[in-house]
């Protein structure tokens, strides 16, 4: 059961753990509901009863992404520090994770969606990683997108920010498929309903097959993504200013240092 202040609504129906966003009206996540996220994450991962963990939105938006406000010095590390660990119990866990992506799926979100272990979208879904236009880069993004759609459009997704539709995501594999949005409850039903009749044991052991060498290396680049992030984008005048002016409403101006 969620509380009113809660950020998340979490539904236990074993086999199938359903996380539900609700953090109106463009699901941001912020500190605190990542602080929410990773505490759900490590208690489901303790329940033997359940095997599937799905993500998905309360209403409208998957995620519009991280809380700017949470990118200034007071701030950035805690946001850092909870949202990677938010995706490496997601990467690590034991159970068999699915993203239902409706509306937008940006930055952080479209991370979060992107690091399941099965994504279903909306055709008209809209996904991006808007980051560099903050003058940022989005960490998880900057590991493991290459190894999900290429090198090529990896650089193309994060060096222009750019959005793609939820169609144009499932073509280069950031989700298995891409559906009209009044069909993806079916189309998560139907994968529901095929992996419920699986042996748990027999999935947790072989997502760690499958992930074996990407989870070994993901873990390692993320942490230095992140800290080329802490001590060198977030030394520059230009970091600084893209969120200053996105918090102010303006066209930032940058000094290229």
């Amino acid at each position: 059961m969620a509380s009113e202040s809660s950020r998340i609504l979490i539904d236990l129906d074993p086999p199938v753990a359903r996380i539900s966003l609700r953090n109106p009206p463009l699901n941001i996540l912020d500190i605190p509901m990542m602080g929410e996220l990773g505490t759900a994450l490590k208690d489901i991962e303790t329940k033997p009863d359940i095997s599937v963990i799905l993500m998905q939105s309360s209403q409208g938006d998957f995620s519009a992404g991280v809380d700017v406000a949470a990118h200034t010095p007071d701030n950035i590390h805690e946001m850092l520090a909870r949202f990677h660990g938010v995706i490496l119990t997601l990467v690590h866990s034991h159970k068999v994770s699915i993203a239902a992506v409706r509306g937008n799926c940006l930055g952080g979100g479209a991370e979060l969606a992107a690091v399941c272990d099965l994504v279903y979208t909306s055709e008209s879904a809209v996904w991006g990683f808007p980051e560099i236009k903050l003058g940022c880069y989005p960490p998880v993004a900057a590991t493991m997108l290459s190894a999900l759609v290429g090198q090529k459009r990896a650089a193309d997704l994060i060096l222009t920010g750019r959005n793609i539709s939820g169609r144009e995501a499932a073509d280069m594999g950031l989700a298995n498929r891409a559906v009209p949005e009044t069909e993806v409850d079916s189309a998560v039903r139907e994968a529901l309903d095929g992996l419920v009749k699986l042996s748990p044991a027999t999935l947790a052991v072989t997502k760690k097959a499958i992930y074996v060498w990407e989870s070994m290396h993901f873990q390692k680049g993320l942490a230095r993504a992140e800290q080329i992030y802490l001590d060198e984008l977030m030394k520059t005048e230009d970091a600084r200013e893209g969120i200053a002016a996105f918090l102010e409403k303006r066209q930032p101006i940058w000094k290229g240092k």
